[in-house]
């Protein structure tokens, strides 16, 4: 089933499974609530309520959102009784509660390893390096002068692409997207690093496959709904 057909969840109706009504905790133009905002979108999951909290001024670290936010960042998941942060672990979260919709990681396990080898070199080699917080500490506190401050990123682009590029290369084959005929967590992970890659600049032409994938995913009305307006 295509994620267009997809029918919403009414998270207010009774005979909803296990997923909860939930506050989704979000910001805009943040590589991580990009991802939990594709994933509901390919789920079909409409949040209970969506809070937009501006990072740029710590509007997430305000004391009102200290239980739901422990860690003062975004994206969390708010309902009551449970809370939980970190978008890998939210999207997997949702994909356990939510088993008739399409899956974002494969049953199969040795798929869903696959799967999570491009999500974490992503999420963990790429994004950490390069998020609002690193590079305001860097301009800030280090004085680091935007100039190299854009190569720092840009750096660490080309290293973590050429990894997942080459991974790319070793299981893609055939596949309609990253790892599949239908987007999965690898996708979701790529698509909001490539928005960013090109946001600086980044020069991406040794990275065909991954800009490949991106273009294929960014035709998707999932994908295109999730993706940051201007703001």
């Amino acid at each position: 089933m295509a994620p267009s057909e997809i029918a919403p969840v009414d998270l207010h109706a009774p005979g909803t499974g296990r997923l909860p009504a939930f506050t989704f905790y979000n910001y805009f133009r943040s590589s991580a609530a990009y991802r939990v905002r594709i994933a509901l979108n390919l789920k079909g999951i409409v949040p209970a309520r969506t809070v937009d909290l501006d990072i740029r001024v710590g509007e997430q670290k305000a004391e009102e959102f200290s239980e739901a936010i422990p860690h003062g960042l975004v994206p969390a998941f708010a309902w009551e009784g449970g809370s939980l942060t970190q978008s890998l672990a939210m999207i997997e979260w949702l994909d356990v509660l939510t088993p008739d919709r399409p899956r974002l990681i494969p049953a199969d396990p040795e798929q869903a390893s696959h799967v999570r080898e491009i999500a974490l070199a992503i999420a963990c080699d790429i994004h950490p390096l390069n998020n609002l917080r690193v590079l305001s500490y860097l301009g800030g506190e280090l004085e680091v002068p935007e100039a190299r401050r854009l190569q720092w990123y840009r750096h660490w682009i080309a290293e973590g692409f050429t990894a997942v590029e080459r991974i790319l290369q070793r299981r893609r084959g055939a596949a309609t997207f990253a790892l599949g005929a239908q987007p999965t967590l690898a996708d979701i992970c790529i698509v909001p690093q490539v928005f960013n890659a090109r946001r600086f600049d980044a020069d991406l032409t040794a990275f065909p496959l991954i800009v490949e994938v991106a273009e294929r995913c960014e035709a998707l009305d999932a994908f295109a709904r999730a993706r940051p307006q201007a703001g």
